[in-house]
């Protein structure tokens, strides 16, 4: 997730544009930078760093111009740096371009353009497609924007501009949001909607496949047949600080509406053949003679991100049968672990700065174990240390609740379980084949919860809940993994006490605590050991507690065991944590509203816990 801006008109571009990206800095902010054409030629002023970094480096030094295009960066492909910073140029430096996404066959394209004599200058993905467009320009930049992206796997929000076409913007959408503002003998372009209210409220909203090419006077948008078609305008009634949260009340709730393109993101390029194949011979450089010869795994995290290790744990030794330890960050360094060279330590952290978490990476690697980072951030000290880095591409994160981040911490950890499994032999043939494909449905699977009659339910849950001040989740197995997770996420933003404990464990003393009507979720997706989750629920219920439970659909018999059932659509057993977490993490969010409580910004938390 990146910012994008772009103007033509008759003002001077560089204020629009920066106006723009500044309210879109909340997308992206490790770098920043702006084209600007005039005089038949582009100027670029760019680099890692905040906008007000740019601000700093323009300072004057750019020439004026009515057209131009900015971006703000969230970093997907190469560390924030002045050269991989956007806009990127052509080598003729006739054509620049700002993108957001990730192109998948970026590297077979830089491979080809490479063998036609192009030359690159960053690491980055997106300067493909400025070689790309150079590479078809025949004097129409529409026509080769369409011709490049017909080569391109991936998604994209672009944005091109050439002096051959002075005043003219052409852009392209697919599986990243792209909209164009209409204005009076001016138009514009951005990544979302912020970046347009303080010109326009009128605005085409582009589709999937759309190409549109933009001047001052016109706006004309094209399908993927290369066909003119008419647009409706969309008029936007939000005010400017609901926009920026698309439309949202909290950034919370919009973070968890995004989490079906969040895992899309992170399983995107992942997954080969007919989706069933994982593939991250990219990312991590173990051989499968080293992978083999792991003997042992330690998943070590904080916070949401631990309780995303229970889940790994859980899952790698089921589908590896290795052993596998998970660790709190803040106590693996002083137990004094037993580690060796045969010991494969994952450390996970959203923002790749938790120091608890880095100095546990430090600690291994000093006692010779290989250490491999999920991280959310390009660029960040876990992500450069770390011997191999499998990336989140949740995007940035505003509210201090980790949600989709926590969501595609758990995919990465499937991800590498699968990959690491087929290595060695553990997770073959049709079961793999059919775990893949699984795997590959989740976004669907998690948009089906998020649709508005589900929303419903849960809203009408949260508002009993919101009464209580104390609460309990209970599950076994994975389901018990996924309770600690929905506890913390409770109790964080609506400040009620919630508790997770493992369903087996209520008959040794947490039975004294449930009273008529106190609030208890259960988990029951675990087949294996449902008859004892039931049992355990029974228990609650012969002692008057208030139970809503999680549950497959097509589970038969639970809706007489409990006062509430909110059905799961259906995926294996060892996938259940993708999809259970997502009502949980809604029930907090309703509860902490009706509560009153300042949801993005919980009392004395903080988004990074840079510090011990």
């Amino acid at each position: 997730m990146c910012g994008i801006v772009g103007y033509a008109g008759s003002r001077q571009a560089l204020e629009v544009l920066l106006q723009g990206l500044k309210k879109l800095e909340y997308r992206g902010y490790d770098s920043a930078g702006i084209a600007l054409m005039h005089s038949e030629q582009i100027s670029v002023c760019k680099g890692a760093g905040e906008i007000k970094s740019l601000e700093e480096k323009i300072n004057g030094n750019m020439p004026s111009g009515s057209s131009g295009i900015g971006h703000t960066r969230w970093a997907t492909h190469g560390r924030p740096t002045d050269d991989n910073a956007h806009p990127h140029s052509s080598c003729c430096e006739n054509f620049a371009v700002v993108h957001n996404g990730i192109i998948e066959n970026y590297q077979d394209l830089r491979s080809w353009l490479e063998q036609q004599g192009h030359i690159f200058k960053s690491d980055t993905d997106t300067e493909v497609l400025a070689h790309l467009i150079e590479y078809h320009y025949r004097g129409e930049l529409l026509e080769a924007v369409q011709e490049s992206l017909e080569l391109v796997e991936g998604s994209y929000a672009m944005v091109t501009l050439t002096p051959f076409e002075e005043g003219r913007l052409v852009c392209a959408r697919k599986d990243s949001p792209l909209v164009v503002g209409l204005g009076e003998e001016e138009n514009f372009i951005a990544s979302d909607i912020p970046a347009l209210l303080a010109h326009t409220r009128r605005v085409y909203i582009l589709e999937d496949g759309e190409t549109a090419s933009i001047t001052s006077s016109q706006v004309e948008v094209y399908n993927r047949q290369r066909e003119k078609i008419n647009k409706e305008v969309f008029q936007v009634n939000w005010d400017a600080v609901k926009a920026e949260k698309g439309g949202y009340p909290h950034f919370m709730l919009k973070e968890i509406m995004e989490q079906p393109s969040a895992v899309r993101e992170t399983l995107r390029s992942r997954l080969q053949g007919n989706k069933d194949r994982v593939d991250l011979s990219e990312e991590i450089k173990l051989s499968p003679e080293e992978m083999r010869n792991v003997e042992k795994i330690h998943l070590v995290a904080c916070g949401p991100a631990y309780h995303a290790g229970i889940v790994g744990k859980y899952a790698m030794e089921q589908l590896l049968r290795i052993k596998c330890e998970v660790d709190l960050g803040s106590e693996f360094r002083y137990r004094d672990p037993i580690l060796d060279s045969s010991d494969l330590v994952v450390v996970i952290s959203q923002s790749g700065e938790t120091a608890d978490t880095l100095a546990a990476l430090r600690l291994a690697q000093e006692k010779g174990a290989r250490v491999l980072a999920i991280t959310n951030v390009v660029g960040s000290s876990v992500s450069r240390e770390a011997d191999d880095v499998l990336f989140t591409w949740a995007g940035p994160e505003i509210a201090v609740a980790s949600t989709k981040a926590y969501l595609t911490q758990l995919i990465a950890l499937y991800l590498l379980a699968f990959y690491l499994g087929r290595h060695r032999g553990t997770l073959e043939g049709e079961e793999a084949d059919r775990l893949g494909r699984e795997l590959a449905s989740l976004p669907a699977l998690v948009s089906r919860i998020l649709q508005e009659e589900r929303l419903e339910e849960l809203k009408r849950y949260s508002r009993s809940l919101a009464r209580w001040e104390n609460s309990f989740f209970i599950g076994r197995n994975l389901d018990y993994a996924v309770a600690m997770e929905g506890a913390l996420k409770l109790k964080e933003i609506s400040y009620i006490h919630a508790e997770a404990y493992a369903a087996g464990e209520l008959k040794h003393g947490t039975l004294a605590l449930i009273t008529s009507g106190i609030p208890v979720l259960a988990l029951a997706t675990q087949q294996h050991v449902l008859e004892k989750t039931i049992s355990n629920i029974q228990e609650v219920k012969a002692r008057d507690g208030d139970v809503f439970t999680l549950a497959w659909e097509g589970s038969s018999g639970l809706d007489k065991e409990v006062d509430r059932v909110f059905y799961l659509p259906r995926t294996s057993d060892i996938l259940a944590p993708v999809l259970a977490v997502v009502p949980l993490q809604l029930i907090s969010y309703y509860t902490a509203v009706e509560r009153g409580c300042p949801v993005d910004k919980p009392r004395n938390l903080a988004k990074s816990v840079t510090v011990e």
